[in-house]
């Protein structure tokens, strides 16, 4: 299964905030796909390369954006799939996996306690011919995949490559891709996630890179007034719509920094738009 990378385009950016001795692009990956969009597909293309026809078995939570995109890409390749899915069952599903449902992904709901123990569960006990993919995608293959990212387009000028960090896959990806010349950020989206810099590591031999913890905005998933306006904003002055857990977190935060005069900043989109649909309607104008 591929897609067709023309879709994505390496779009020149000038808000209004941006100093005029500063030039910055966006890396529109987040119109590769309207489901597997995003820098999701390249965490899952080798992971779902090496399943073979096995079934899928993956872990997210109620608004995962990994959830979505697996099951819509397991429905694509004819894949069976199955999505461990943080907390109990609630009364109301969210769109997210009403969607993952409809794209035949089976949902097995377990507590917040046993959720925290995925990682030393063993899970081919229940499922013995499954294929298993970490959260978020976060393991070598993932990583591997987000190497192809900085290929899609000329990105060979940039001096500074950002985008935002969840797992810090797809930022490992970026640092191993990535030329000499050109330092990687990852803006942090979790508070209070120290450990992040030590499992990037784990994915990467390169040094060209840090984490940028000042941007989280409270917490992951945490909205504000300030971050809603900063998000309409940005849409009216170029037309790209962000999301507000990751890319809007990313961008406000860029804004919000400094560079050396002459920079040229390179942000990664990284899809994720669906996470908008936990919002109330009409608070985005998009």
């Amino acid at each position: 299964m591929n897609f067709n990378y023309s879709n994505i385009v390496l779009q020149d950016i000038s808000p209004s905030w941006l100093p005029d001795n500063i030039q910055a692009a966006m890396l529109r990956l987040d119109l590769l796909h309207p489901e597997v969009s995003g820098n999701k597909w390249f965490k899952l293309k080798y992971n779902l390369e090496a399943a073979g026809k096995r079934t899928i078995l993956t872990f997210g939570g109620a608004y995962s954006n990994h959830i979505a995109a697996t099951a819509a890409a397991c429905k694509l390749a004819g894949l069976p799939a199955i999505g461990i899915i943080r907390g109990e069952r609630p009364a109301n599903l969210s769109h997210t996996l009403q969607q993952a449902i409809a794209d035949g992904m089976q949902l097995e709901f377990i507590s917040r306690e046993a959720y925290r123990q995925k990682g030393t569960t063993n899970w081919h006990t229940h499922y013995p011919d499954a294929h298993i993919i970490p959260e978020g995608g976060n393991n070598e293959a993932g990583a591997r995949g987000c190497r192809d990212i900085l290929s899609l387009a000329d990105t060979s000028s940039f001096t500074h490559i950002l985008c935002a960090t969840g797992t810090g896959t797809t930022l490992a990806g970026l640092i191993s891709s990535a030329m000499p010349h050109q330092q990687v950020q990852g803006y942090v989206v979790l508070k209070g996630a120290e450990y992040l810099k030590e499992q990037v590591a784990q994915l990467t031999q390169g040094t060209n890179w840090q984490l940028v913890h000042d941007h989280h905005g409270g917490g992951y998933a945490k909205t504000s007034p300030e971050l809603i306006s900063f998000i309409n904003n940005f849409y009216r002055e170029t037309k790209i719509p962000l999301d507000v857990v990751y890319t809007g977190k990313l961008v406000r935060g860029f804004s919000q920094s400094r560079f050396p005069p002459g920079s040229k900043i390179l942000l990664i989109h990284t899809g994720g738009l669906q996470g908008n649909l936990s919002l109330t309607p009409g608070i985005l104008t998009f």
